[in-house]
């Protein structure tokens, strides 16, 4: 059997083909592509269109290695969703979460529910992006004319397949899910002017979705696809690839966003927990995933477009290795990140509100964007073991910032942890090993981690001793400076 993953995120999607030979995974990158918001009318919007044609042209591909029929999973980023009339038609192009219509909407529906209310429903941190405050600011007009509304890689299933799910773990990042029934919370539907009815069934990962209606396509040449629904929220999907035993580790998801956390069976609801902004999302196999979201990669990739240089990310990290660690401590949580005109310039100008020393070459300016995040990654890994009681001894690092051996080897330094950095397409295998899940190729979970130890290249960093407490210090200093200046 062959299996099709279709891994989209923020920066870019690829499609891959992996299967099971003697326990091993072979997996093949076949396609990839950038993806990126388009802003417009002062909006930013993804163009789902081509993201659709992006899928089409790797299904195109799956044939023209010779297979002509495979199963198919689609994950995706997380709280974006598309609106259709009652006829299936998308309403008005899907809205990133990067638009910054939601800066203030927090406040706004604090004022109708508590974020105490919002958090012991729902267990999931306060972000100006999450879905229920994308809804808070929808045009009600718009929502009146809704028939469906349904997240980006449960939208992808529903045009391959005219099959409509809500598919759960994604669906737990819309603050909307309540984490003990598990189902949508009616007095929160209600606070955004919507209903349960305008949502599809909720389902599991590892459930059949449909088959590709390969008539709907005449210009491809497709092979035979069973959809299967996968954990569609990328960051679950990567966590079942994550290669940890037992439960004395703590995971980073290292993409455009960061999410470092931990594996639970129950939620934590905790003042602590709420207070420290975790969140409690569903994972694979009725788990949950309790984590903090974290800027990432997008800073970085930010900086990158707008130099005027031709540097690749592992050139920038080389540039960064020539120059001084820790001489700037910049929050890059901040809003003030998010979606900034200009990210150096925004970085710049946070140094000189602190009087800091301003990055201006490449190598300073990436120095300093990985120094603050392997600092940010320490802070929450002691606030992981703080609030889950719970001690961590290995932290595996996923996802395409498993590659960086710069910041690897800092956030071992400050976190004191040992790091083990792999596998890199951890959603896309992740992704893959559901479908294996749900065809009865692999048992579960725990002997799918298993197959990607025994498959996968996995590189460990050892921390050094540095004086991290300082150093810790004096960024949560500068952190509290620069709030005392807004």
């Amino acid at each position: 059997m062959i299996y099709t993953a279709i891994d989209i995120g923020a920066s870019s999607g690829r499609v891959m083909v992996g299967e099971l030979k003697e326990g091993k995974l072979e997996v093949q990158e076949i396609h990839r592509f950038a993806n990126r918001f388009i802003q417009r009318d002062g909006h930013c919007y993804w163009d789902i269109d081509r993201l659709l044609k992006q899928i089409l042209q790797g299904l195109q591909k799956v044939k023209e290695l010779g297979y002509e029929r495979c199963t198919v999973g689609i994950d995706t980023w997380a709280v974006d969703y598309a609106l259709l009339d009652e006829k299936g038609n998308r309403l008005r192009e899907v809205m990133s979460y990067r638009d910054r219509r939601t800066d203030h909407t927090i406040g706004k529906l604090e004022q109708t529910l508590s974020k105490d209310t919002i958090y012991r429903k729902t267990g999931i941190q306060f972000q100006p992006f999450n879905t229920i405050y994308q809804l808070y600011e929808e045009d009600r007009e718009l929502l009146k004319t809704t028939d469906k509304m349904m997240l980006v890689p449960d939208y992808l299933g529903y045009c391959l397949t005219g099959k409509a799910v809500t598919e759960i773990t994604n669906a737990s990042t819309t603050q909307l899910l309540n984490v003990s029934t598990g189902k949508l919370d009616l007095e929160l539907l209600k606070a955004v002017s919507v209903h349960e009815h305008q949502f599809a069934p909720l389902t599991e990962p590892g459930c059949e979705l449909g088959m590709l209606r390969n008539d709907w396509f005449p210009d491809y040449d497709l092979p035979a696809c069973k959809v299967i629904t996968v954990a569609t929220h990328d960051t679950a999907s990567a966590v079942i690839a994550a290669p940890g035993v037992s439960d004395s580790w703590a995971y980073i998801s290292s993409g455009t966003w960061s999410l470092i956390g931990v594996e639970n069976k129950t939620p934590i609801l905790t003042q602590q927990a709420l207070k420290n902004n975790y969140t409690n999302e569903r994972g694979a196999n009725s788990t949950i995933r309790f984590l903090k979201n974290i800027i990432g990669m997008w800073v970085i990739q930010e900086v990158k477009q707008q130099l005027q240089t031709n540097y690749s990310f592992q050139q920038l990290a080389e540039e960064g290795l020539k120059t001084e660690p820790f001489q700037q401590f910049i929050n890059l949580n901040d809003e003030r990140f998010l979606n900034p005109d200009s990210m150096i310039e925004e970085i710049q100008h946070y140094c000189r509100e602190t009087r800091q020393k301003i990055p201006r070459t490449a190598g300073e300016l990436a120095c300093c964007i990985y120094t603050n995040l392997a600092i940010i990654y320490a802070i929450a890994i002691k606030e992981l073991e703080t609030i889950t009681e719970k001690p961590i001894q290995k932290l595996h690092i996923i996802g395409g910032g498993a590659r960086n051996d710069f910041l690897n080897q800092l956030t071992a330094n400050m976190s004191g942890k040992a790091v083990y950095a792999g596998p890199i397409e951890a959603t896309a295998i992740g992704n893959l090993l559901m479908q294996m899940i749900a065809a009865k190729e692999v048992k579960d979970i725990t002997a799918a981690r298993q197959a990607v130890r025994d498959s996968l290249p996995i590189k460990v960093f050892t921390p050094k001793d540095i004086d991290r407490s300082t150093i810790i210090q004096s960024f949560q200093q500068t952190v509290l400076k620069a709030l005392s200046k807004r």
